[in-house]
């Protein structure tokens, strides 16, 4: 836990403990509409990029409650909270303060199989990772923010960031202005590894640098029944992916995380011709800097030499760099922390090293200081236990009204600094 925690969590005044008081009473008020939420936008998910009626429907939401919002893109939107509170705003009508609070929107190509009565009615699509609870979460503590004006000691931006999973929307919401004029930046992500009704927030890395890349194998197409005649491409593609994982297991130190992972294999045209081509893709993730940056390198060899030793020719095509890591900063996850046991009580901190998925949050982080907190959902009393991307994913859906207010405590703590 950040040593800066202390700096917050016993300076608690009466004015506080009432704030957190009425985030509580709003939240209670709030949870069986964040819920519903939850599970209408798990029923139409939709892919990255094409987010169009997930943002019609939160513009609606938005409309509804009278809070503005702009659409810079043809997915997402950006909308605002004005604080009304004593100096919330300069005499030139400029912000005293202003919070930056995301949450992403798309799901994945993934076919759901768990048989709830809300599961995805967009065949092939689910919210498998969780960002269905994001936009739910979101659209809760907005309420409470919103019902909270005049305790708001400057403005609340908040982002319905599409296109996560590919790790271009945050790239397209910040090109949009998203940060400018922002002091700090949080967002909280639904976590499978974590048991449900506690909150991870450590400072430093948490999520790791991301990076695609694809294999192209091309060997010599001949007669199924003759392979001595020609130079088997499929043949080559798996032993490339075979050989991949020696990277992690032979060229980095053991103290060093990363994962090589390849998710697709392509090749040949019929079940008796020996190939002559085929492709690879996959993904890498890393820590440390100096592993990221020789990654590509060390593939690249491997790839050209594996198929070498069979004949065959393999070029590493592609390597591009998604995400870099998501690596809080000090004092916003303490400030996390405190606003955690603040509302969520006292041994709501749960102990989590951290996870080599990615996430382009990263991104909002190279601009502005800010946290991303890990919300709990594992639970297995109510079936939550599988991971993210699983087709049974699931998730204990009590966290949710927990998740809005983090999100809202977290937002008046800053403005309040």
């Amino acid at each position: 836990m950040c040593d800066a925690l202390s700096d917050y969590v016993f300076q608690s005044s009466d004015e506080e403990t009432l704030r957190t008081a009425k985030i509580q009473e709003l939240g209670r008020t709030l949870e069986p509409s964040i819920i519903e939420q939850r599970r209408h936008f798990h029923q139409h998910p939709e892919a990255s990029l094409e987010e169009f009626q997930t943002t019609e429907d939160i513009a609606q939401i938005l409309t509804e409650l009278g809070i503005p919002f702009e659409r810079p893109l043809a997915t997402g939107l950006i909308a605002h909270i004005a604080g009304t509170a004593p100096e919330a705003y300069h005499a030139d009508g400029s912000a005293r303060r202003r919070i930056l609070l995301r949450a992403d929107i798309d799901a994945l190509p993934v076919l759901e199989r768990t048989k709830v009565d809300y599961a995805s009615k967009n065949t092939g699509y689910m919210h498998a990772c969780g960002h269905d609870c994001h936009i739910a979460m979101m659209l809760g503590a907005m309420q409470i923010l919103n019902q909270m004006r005049d305790e708001l000691h400057g403005e609340v931006r908040v982002v319905f960031q599409p296109s996560e999973e590919n790790g271009k929307g945050a790239k397209l919401m910040i090109e949009k202005g998203a940060t400018k004029g922002v002091d700090g930046v949080f967002g909280m992500h639904i976590w499978s590894e974590i048991d449900a009704g506690t909150i991870n927030c450590d400072p430093g890395p948490r999520m790791a640098n991301t990076d695609w890349f694809r294999i192209d194998v091309t060997g010599t197409s001949c007669h199924g029944a003759m392979p001595q005649r020609g130079a088997d491409a499929v043949m080559a593609a798996a032993s490339i992916v075979s050989a991949l994982q020696t990277i992690v297991s032979r060229d980095l130190s053991p103290y060093e995380p990363a994962v090589v992972t390849v998710g697709e294999i392509h090749g040949g045209a019929a079940r008796n011709v020996i190939a002559g081509t085929a492709y690879l893709t996959g993904t890498v993730r890393t820590y440390g800097a100096e592993t990221h940056a020789m990654m590509p390198e060390l593939i690249r060899r491997i790839a050209a030499h594996t198929a070498a030793a069979l004949g065959a020719e393999a070029e590493l095509s592609d390597y591009t760099i998604a995400n870099y890591k998501v690596d809080n900063d000090a004092q916003s996850a303490a400030r996390c922390q405190a606003a955690a046991q603040k509302v969520l009580g006292a041994h709501s901190l749960a102990n989590y090293r951290g996870t080599l998925s990615g996430e382009d949050f990263s991104e909002y982080l190279a601009e502005v200081p800010g946290a991303l907190a890990f919300l709990g959902t594992r639970n297995p009393a109510v079936g939550a236990t599988y991971a993210q991307h699983s087709c049974y994913y699931t998730i204990d859906e009590s966290v949710l009204v927990q998740g809005s207010m983090l999100a809202a405590q977290y937002a008046l703590d800053f403005l309040a600094e």
